[in-house]
């Protein structure tokens, strides 16, 4: 999400957007895509997905943090808009000494919030290690499906768009979620498909397509981004070997990790995403949890009007 397609993709749904790269001669050591989102008349926030981006040695980090933030700053200044807060998902295990200010933000407290605890399967193993490393009902579940006769295949084309929507907004009404309208895959998936980095997958049987995935390619990471899949026929166990294949496939790439993307935080047992949390965690792989989504407040009083518009929608 600090890409450049990502931040295009994102103007078009709305969001303005600035950056900041701090260099060392010609080399890239830091920086930053900022987002900017008006919430309200005359208010904007700012936000910063997946970042900042800042070197590993931890004290040239805090020199870059640093500069990014008061680059930002600077920016702000000079903001037409009253910009209630700077919001930053930084894919952070720990949050570093030199961050300070920030309040941390629960999940699903409001629209503007990605998921802060994955789990990753790692593809560099054979598949046969990847499939032994998932838990016992997962190996089995993948198996029935291919006794079953399910079979994957991909589709981009408009068809493909119209399925993934029907699936994607079935699940998404079963599980109590507010779904993305159509306009915003249709722009997405055009952009995955100019720079050769998504694709969409669905799990089939005697022609009915019955679970789906839009995966991203970035780096060596693929992620699955959205899905879903219906009641229908649900004994075949569709879901399990789509996932699978889109793993052997991501590895046929030359990709090292397949992302799940969002799972429950950790000792939530109530959580609403328990249940596809309890699915991916057949696939065995690891738990990531990055560190809570971070605000930092510069205006109390748009901070609250902000606050109170999310409460509204």
């Amino acid at each position: 999400m600090q890409s450049s397609w990502w931040v295009d993709f994102r103007s078009l749904c709305g969001f303005e957007n600035f950056g900041v790269t701090l260099r060392d001669g010609s080399e890239i050591v830091g920086g930053a895509v900022v987002l900017k989102f008006c919430f309200a008349e005359d208010h904007s926030f700012y936000y910063i997905q997946d970042g900042p981006v800042l070197p590993r040695d931890p004290l040239i980090a805090e020199e870059v943090c640093r500069a990014i933030l008061e680059q930002i700053e600077e920016h702000r200044r000079g903001d037409p808009t009253t910009v209630s807060h700077l919001r930053m998902e930084p894919r952070w295990l720990s949050l570093p000494h030199f961050v300070s200010g920030f309040r941390p933000i629960p999940p699903l407290a409001d629209h503007y919030l990605e998921p802060r605890d994955t789990r990753c399967i790692d593809l560099r193993s054979s598949e046969d290690a990847i499939l032994a490393q998932m838990k016992p009902k997962g190996r089995y579940n993948i198996h029935l499906a291919q006794r079953h006769g399910v079979s994957v295949v991909e589709d981009t084309s408009p068809q493909g768009l119209a399925d993934f929507q029907t699936l994607y907004e079935e699940t998404a009404v079963r599980q109590g979620m507010t779904a993305k309208p159509c306009d915003y895959f249709e722009v997405l998936l055009s952009f995955l498909l100019r720079g050769r980095c998504g694709s969409l997958f669905f799990a089939e049987v005697q022609g009915v397509r019955l679970a789906t995935a839009l995966v991203v390619y970035f780096g060596r990471t693929a992620t699955y981004f959205y899905g879903g899949s219906r009641d229908l026929h649900r004994h075949v166990m569709a879901p399990y070997v789509l996932h699978f294949e889109i793993m052997r496939k991501a590895k046929a790439l030359g990709h090292h990790w397949y992302d799940l993307w969002g799972v429950a935080p950790p000792n939530e047992p109530d959580h609403p995403w328990k249940d596809f949390s309890a699915f991916k965690a057949k696939f065995g792989g690891l738990e990531i949890h990055f560190v809570p989504t971070l605000d930092y407040v510069y205006d109390q009083a748009a901070y609250a009007l902000y606050r109170s518009c999310q409460t509204e929608t």
